[in-house]
């Protein structure tokens, strides 16, 4: 037993961190969106599947030795591709709209062979497990395999991040693959010593049905689904950190582990009556209507919650449907398509078919289908519906909680708006509303505002929602001190939005906006008038800031900024690789002098003051920090900005000194290789 045991606990928590470690590793290099890491799910689930693949036709196709020899030669090949170090340079590409191939190719080459081998780990073992001792049943080596992978999820964001830099991070993985190789060496060694005549004969077993696989293939689609749109609902309000992704991962393991491991924790009936409830409660929480009257913690335990209760009637249902021991690679292959047949639905599918987040909505309204016939299958209509008990059933809750579902969905896809798009970067929509000023049309990324502008000629031109007046934008750009002298400035934007800052714009001045996402660019061209009424010269540079900006700093003729504004933000935060040291050593040398730098940090969740009061102190450079309140009825929204510059003057001016706020004394030091979100948190 311990020479399974060890590889299959020490494989699958290779597996698992690997999973956030890669997804970590690039995450910068693609703009830093929630989409990175569901191309990397994607990539994850699909090699999970070749391993499974792989065990699969080993173990059915090949006498025990052979079995043993392939996959020792597989072993030492797969050794080749340590360490694990994926080259940004090579990979970086600022000019894909949709670099979720070059994702997936990128972590192919980098992880392909150790990641099907890891994956194909516990099946094979299992099952050569099962022909050396028949009696004993496999699926507990399968809930020890789902407890090594908890382990490395829960280890990540509480152990590893913190305290280690991503490169020490891949070094540390890739020396434990080297002693999972010989663990895993030291198992097939083992089973190759077995001679083929006491090797225990297994029967066939009956072949399952069409409508038996069919049910393990759609209970696993499901569970996927669920899991990768709850991921996709949480971090697109929050941050693109690895809590937020490997939270709903672990509950969806510890799911697997429950419904495996024993027969005693799923019980149809409380988890019928739990995902009634819960249904509703996720379908508030993630409407743009009620969804403001859920905390944070609320969103996220609500999401969780439901997300956990649906995967337990999926894996409840599939563990219950599970075949006998000689067939168990078969039936962890169809769960493995299923789970990669999620994944592709979720990373593929629904950002070139939906405009909107529909997956969340739709994976719920298919979880409680499966549960309700589930329960049909199981009990059927026998019930006396005249009976009052009949009423407290899960059945009718099942229904009602149905009923929630599709009016939500149909309130989402009736919505009035004037434009909906969705990309790799997420969903764009444009709308119209009013205030005591007037009509405006606003652009919003998600749940975030990224700018309105009233539709009234006369007040066409009034900056609004984060950038109005008194805002430490308004602020830099109407008092530099070369503004003061009525010399034109050179400016430049990481983040487009609407294009609300052009309107500071003044004939002569520069403005230079870099914008990852090209849909932003045409809307901003096509539904907002910013960009074309500004009296500047205005340039829109597509593509992610900072590789541009390395590119522009290469060349003979770089640009020069008297001020440069970082507005950019992907779910509600900016990402993380536009607020690294080296980011900001990177901004500075495109800053005159006595230019300024500024960072919107408005942030629910997250103080990011502290970090850039980090990069001023490596830049050499002074920080204030500039708090300003909303108006709802001007259409201004509260807001935090962070201005860094050595320009005494424009520190001294009274109209800066008394917007000045308070800022704590905290300081970090973000880098490239390490930023720990987790001290970040309000």
């Amino acid at each position: 037993m311990l020479s399974f045991a060890i590889p299959i606990f020490l494989g699958a928590f290779l597996l698992f961190l690997v999973q956030p470690l890669l997804g970590r590793y690039i995450l910068p290099w693609f703009g830093g969106g929630p989409s990175v890491w569901t191309s990397c799910m994607l990539f994850f689930q699909a090699l999970l599947l070749g391993g499974y693949a792989y065990a699969h036709l080993l173990s059915t196709r090949l006498r025990p030795s052979r079995q043993s020899q392939v996959h020792m030669a597989l072993l030492a090949l797969s050794l080749l591709a340590l360490p694990l170090d994926p080259d940004g340079e090579l990979w970086r590409n600022a000019d894909e709209a949709d670099p979720t191939g070059t994702i997936l190719l990128l972590l192919l080459v980098t992880a392909g062979l150790p990641y099907v081998i890891l994956s194909a780990t516990s099946p094979l073992l299992q099952h050569w497990f099962h022909r050396s001792a028949p009696t004993q049943s496999p699926y507990r080596l399968y809930a020890l395999s789902n407890a090594g992978s908890l382990l490395a999820l829960l280890g990540y964001p509480f152990l590893i991040e913190p305290l280690l830099t991503v490169r020490r991070q891949a070094d540390a993985w890739s020396l434990g693959y080297v002693a999972f190789a010989a663990a895993c060496a030291w198992s097939a060694w083992s089973f190759w010593g077995v001679a083929a005549d006491r090797v225990a004969e297994t029967q066939a077993g009956e072949t399952p049905s069409g409508g038996r696989v069919t049910s393990w293939l759609a209970l696993a689609t499901v569970g996927s689904t669920l899991l990768l749109a709850t991921t996709n609902q949480m971090s697109q309000e929050v941050a693109v950190v690895p809590f937020l992704w490997i939270l709903p991962l672990t509950l969806y393991l510890l799911s697997f582990i429950l419904c495996f491991e024993s027969d005693g924790w799923y019980r149809r009936p409380l988890f019928g009556f739990a995902l009634a409830g819960a249904v509703p409660l996720a379908c508030l929480a993630s409407s743009p209507v009620t969804s403001g009257i859920f905390s944070l913690e609320a969103q996220i335990v609500v999401f969780s919650v439901t997300m956990f209760v649906g995967c337990m009637v999926c894996h409840g249902e599939l563990a219950s449907r599970r075949p006998s021991g000689e067939q168990a690679t078969g039936f962890y292959l169809w769960v493995a398509l299923g789970g990669a047949l999620g994944g592709a639905l979720v990373a593929l599918v629904a950002p070139r078919v939906f405009p909107g987040y529909w997956e969340y909505p739709l994976s719920l309204a298919a979880a409680c289908l499966l549960a309700l016939g589930s329960w049909m299958r199981a009990v059927g209509w026998r019930a006396d519906w005249t009976a009052p008990r009949a009423f407290v059933a899960p059945p009718p809750a099942l229904l009602i909680a149905l009923f929630t579902v599709g009016y939500v969905f149909s309130t989402q896809a009736a919505d009035d708006l004037r434009s909906a798009e969705r990309n790799f970067y997420g969903v764009l929509r444009v709308d119209e509303e009013a205030d005591s000023r007037g009509e405006y049309r606003r652009l919003t990324h998600g749940k975030t505002e990224h700018g309105t502008q009233y539709l009234d000629e006369q007040l066409a031109a009034i900056p609004t929602t984060y950038f109005g007046e008194g805002t430490g934008a308004a602020l830099a750009l109407e008092h530099h001190p070369l503004r003061a002298a009525g010399r034109p400035l050179r400016i430049g934007v990481i983040g487009l939005g609407a294009g609300t800052l052009a309107s500071y714009a003044r004939p002569g001045d520069q403005l230079r906006f870099y914008e990852i996402n090209p849909a932003v660019v045409r809307i901003a061209r096509e539904d907002f008038r910013y960009l074309s009424d500004s009296s500047a010269v205005v340039d829109v540079v597509e593509g992610d800031a900072r590789i541009r900006m390395e590119r522009e700093l290469d060349s003979d003729d770089p640009p020069l900024f008297d001020i440069l504004i970082v507005d950019a933000f992907s779910s509600g935060a900016i990402p993380i690789h536009l607020l690294t040291g080296e980011a900001g050593e990177i901004y500075a040398r495109l800053l005159t002098e006595d230019g300024l730098l500024l960072f919107h940090v408005s942030n629910r969740f997250l103080d990011l003051a502290p970090v850039l009061k980090g990069m001023a102190d490596r830049l050499g450079m002074d920080s204030i920090r500039i708090e300003s309140t909303g108006d709802g009825e001007r259409s201004l929204n509260a807001a935090t900005w962070m201005i860094l510059t050595r320009n005494e003057s424009f520190l001294g001016d009274p109209a800066v000194t008394s917007k000045a706020a308070a800022s704590s004394e905290k300081i970090l030091d973000w880098t490239d290789d390490f930023a720990g979100l987790w001290h970040a948190l309000r």
